[in-house]
């Protein structure tokens, strides 16, 4: 018996034992893995899948005559997303570790096409690149991933070698600027949502990595200096504006700005605890809501599903975050555990602000809902994000 540096029991090959040691090796994996991650994460996306049918299977200007058309390319692209996680687990976070500039660099790259004539406009927002007839690719989803690697390769790397006991404030500097590069890229489409959770990621990673406090109130200071100044300057676009004034006053154009909103709150209320059931909702049947594949799925699962169905849904996500957290506290290295620490603020700050902008109480700023809301590159860069988790957790030595 053998143990390798990922810290897996192997048996030896012996033409007695045949290829019981490739078994083994293959059967530790399997028992290392997080299964409440994955199947909490398995379950949103099956529900999510049930969302979207209903909230598209009747809009015939949308899914081209076919009732099937949303659900089969949210179940493909759930295919592909575990696809991802199992390429992501197999690389292991510690080899990507290395891959790392490389990745950084190309991922800006692409995110900056976005501001070239490849770039489209949907919903406002002009953060996505089109790929051929009927695919798009918003990079910024996959900054997300980068931003959070890139950062925490720089805070971890003295303290894993052991040269310091936290990161200094030169370090805590190059991180930042490793997370500012794409911040002020995206600023630029302007895609002020993801901006909003790439400062959250910033924050969970530095809190994380053991860096001063200072520097976390500091950057809490310059983001809403910065907030400030942006409005101020009027570098917002007029819909972004409009959005923040209905949040601020959502009687102020019920049947404009304000409209969505208010749609869904409708939608939610009127499913009570139990809900209409599923394909019975009347917002949702009547096309009221606005965007409810993506941005208002929650809305769906109110009106259809009832208090439970939406409470069945925070507890999901709430399975989520807990075992990434366990997954962070147990690792063994500061590099893993930081890693950890940036998807958890990503997914809790993303779910939050989409159901909250939902039920009325944030600011519509067009974010999906992880693993629920219809959409490729989310969807894709979710469950990349659970491969890293399951990577850092399967990797860690026996002995943690």
């Amino acid at each position: 018996m053998t143990t390798t540096s990922s810290g897996f029991a192997v048996r030896r090959y012996s033409p007695e034992r045949g290829a019981w040691g490739r078994l083994t090796a293959r059967d530790s994996l399997l028992r290392r893995l997080d299964w409440p991650l994955l199947g909490a994460s398995l379950t949103l996306s099956a529900i999510g899948a049930l969302l979207v049918w209903s909230a598209t299977r009747n809009r015939s200007e949308l899914n081209e005559g076919d009732p099937y058309y949303f659900l089969i390319r949210h179940l493909l692209n759930t295919g592909i997303g575990l696809a991802l996680m199992v390429g992501t687990i197999w690389l292991g976070h510690r080899t990507l570790r290395g891959a790392v500039p490389m990745l950084y660099g190309l991922s800006i790259l692409l995110t900056a096409l976005v501001l070239t004539p490849l770039g489209t406009t949907i919903n406002g927002a002009h953060a996505w690149i089109q790929i051929g007839a009927g695919f798009t690719l918003q990079p910024s989803e996959f900054t997300k991933i980068t931003m959070i690697l890139g950062m925490s390769m720089l805070l971890a790397a003295q303290v894993d070698a052991g040269d310091r006991p936290h990161p200094d404030h030169r370090t805590v500097l190059q991180a930042l600027g490793v997370a500012a590069l794409p911040m002020a890229v995206i600023m630029l489409m302007p895609d002020l949502g993801s901006v909003m959770v790439m400062v959250v990621i910033a924050l969970g990673v530095l809190m994380a990595s053991g860096a001063s406090n200072r520097w976390l109130i500091g950057l809490v200071g310059a983001g809403t200096s910065g907030a400030l100044l942006v409005w101020q300057l009027k570098l917002l676009d007029e819909y972004q504006i409009n959005r923040f004034a209905a949040f601020a006053n959502p009687q102020l154009d019920p049947s404009g700005v304000g409209y969505n909103t208010n749609q869904a709150r409708i939608a939610i209320g009127s499913g009570g605890l139990w809900g209409t059931g599923l394909f019975n909702g009347t917002q949702t049947t009547g096309q009221f809501v606005p965007e409810q594949q993506t941005d208002f799925v929650f809305s769906v699962a109110g009106e259809e599903l009832g208090f439970a169905g939406g409470l069945l849904i925070i507890l999901l996500l709430g399975v989520v975050l807990w075992r990434a957290c366990r997954i962070a506290h147990n690792t063994t290295e500061l590099y893993g555990t930081v890693v950890a620490a940036g998807i958890i603020a990503w997914f809790a700050f993303q779910a939050f602000e989409n159901i909250g902008m939902t039920l009325g109480i944030m600011p519509v700023a067009g974010l999906p809902l992880p693993f629920v809301s219809y959409g490729g590159t989310s969807m894709f860069a979710v469950w990349i994000a659970v491969g890293l988790l399951q990577s850092i957790k399967v990797q860690r030595p026996l002995s943690a």
